[in-house]
């Protein structure tokens, strides 16, 4: 993505931010975007390879499992996750992006579901043996991230894990633009609400230009 594409998705988030709506500026993306992906900033129209090379890694295979996608944007880890053998359930709170999502992959046997981080159904606590927050976490303002940390680990059962894959930086640097890196501080939140984590990897991502990423599994004991 050149830098004047991610500039239009800038844009649009810096004038839902400042007048208060934290969430609204994601459909309002997908919507302005109208079919061109580009415009999306995390949307390659492919599965993450920081996924695909943690899964392949840790020999992960489903194997009828329930696995929960957060913000799962244009569907392509849902997709693989239900390759793996993992009965998938992936929302996101576009309408445009789940419709994208059905359209995209209309013979897919994943269910694709409108829906917001915050209202999640009940039945959904304590109910998926794995569940992937990957870049979502980074897209929300930081007076959303701990409200957003406590609701993605009530969906983990006991026995249950937690992957998370997002953009790094140091605890004195900026946050500057969005998407707005993580500090190591914000991940460890998931242990107070209750998961145990398993391993950290702070990494480069050799992408263009490259990127700082952390990387962090949990597990509800």
């Amino acid at each position: 993505m050149d830098e004047s594409q991610r500039a239009t998705a800038r844009e649009i988030a810096h004038r839902h931010l400042t007048n208060g709506d934290f969430l609204g500026w994601f459909e309002d993306l997908y919507a302005c975007a109208d079919g061109d992906a580009s415009v999306v900033p995390w949307a390659d129209l492919a599965v993450n390879p920081n996924l695909v090379c943690w899964l392949d890694g840790h020999c992960v295979s489903g194997d009828g499992k329930r696995a929960l996608k957060v913000g799962c944007g244009l569907g392509d880890d849902a997709e693989e996750l239900t390759k793996r053998g993992f009965d998938t359930t992936p929302f996101d709170i576009s309408e445009t992006a789940i419709a994208w999502c059905r359209q995209r992959f209309p013979n897919s046997r994943v269910k694709y579901l409108v829906m917001d981080l915050f209202q999640s159904p009940e039945d959904w606590q304590d109910c998926f043996d794995f569940v992937l927050e990957s870049y979502t976490l980074q897209v929300l303002p930081a007076e959303l991230r701990m409200k957003a940390i406590a609701a993605i680990s009530k969906f983990v059962t006991v026995g249950g894990s937690l992957l998370v894959i997002s953009r790094g930086r140091e605890a004195a640097e900026t946050e500057g633009k969005m998407p707005w890196p993580l500090r190591r501080s914000e991940l460890l939140e998931f242990q107070k609400c209750g998961l145990t984590e398993v391993s950290f990897e702070d990494y480069i991502d050799q992408e263009e230009p490259p990127v700082r990423r952390f990387r962090a599994f949990y597990t509800r004991q």
